[in-house]
């Protein structure tokens, strides 16, 4: 069962990777007290460990009923993070706190999209979830496999708690100069994964009408 569960961690972390979601937590979080900001990390890996959970256990029933793909996820995952990097690129972040709404709900909402789902539970992870279970009902030891897997997702979305919450006081440390411009930098690379997202997602949906048009 570790070697199992040393395989499930890695494999998510590395298809989960924190470090991509830092950006994205640093700009909706920036204007946040630190206490308000942690407890949206915090928030946000609960958020992860409760979608990737469900998506182990009911997944493939989920997309079959609704006649959905994780592709379609990438796509949406990909506009979303466009926008928002287009945005923080013009040191501007998305979305906002509206007038009259408290730290708390703004952090609720952005600690569960986009941070939590589809940042951290992303497409490549939710893919891999599945993958595993559905593998494990293959095996002989179904039931070490599942459980492995689970303390796999809390883990690895324990740990993008810390790596947020350490993004965001290195944000402090180099002072407002410094974060405007890593602000900018960093809705570039967000920009640059909104693409990777979004072709990854669209290339099976283009093969598919290649491949339906009569030669």
């Amino acid at each position: 069962m570790f070697e199992t569960f040393i395989f499930q961690f890695t494999s998510l972390f590395t298809m989960i990777n924190p470090v991509a979601a830092v950006p994205i937590y640093i700009a909706l979080t920036e204007a946040m007290t630190p206490k308000a900001a942690r407890w949206v990390a915090m928030r946000a890996a609960v958020t992860a460990f409760i979608a990737l959970s469900v998506f182990a256990l009911l997944g493939e029933a989920i997309f079959s009923f609704f006649s959905i793909s994780v592709n379609g996820l990438r796509v949406a995952g990909g506009i979303l993070f466009f926008v928002m990097g287009f945005e923080m690129l013009r040191g501007r972040t998305v979305p906002k706190c509206v007038d009259g709404e408290s730290d708390g709900d703004f952090g609720s909402d952005v600690a569960v999209t986009p941070i939590g789902i589809p940042m951290i539970a992303g497409p490549g992870a939710i893919t891999m979830v599945i993958l595993v279970i559905q593998e494990g009902k293959t095996a002989a030891s179904t039931t070490s496999a599942t459980i492995s897997l689970f303390l796999a997702i809390a883990l690895v979305c324990a740990l993008t708690a810390v790596v947020l919450a350490s993004g965001r006081q290195l944000l402090a440390k180099l002072g407002r100069s410094g974060s405007k411009i890593l602000m900018r930098l960093m809705g570039l690379i967000v920009m640059l994964i909104a693409v990777e997202f979004f072709f990854a997602g669209i290339k099976p949906y283009v093969i598919d009408i290649a491949r339906s048009i009569p030669a």
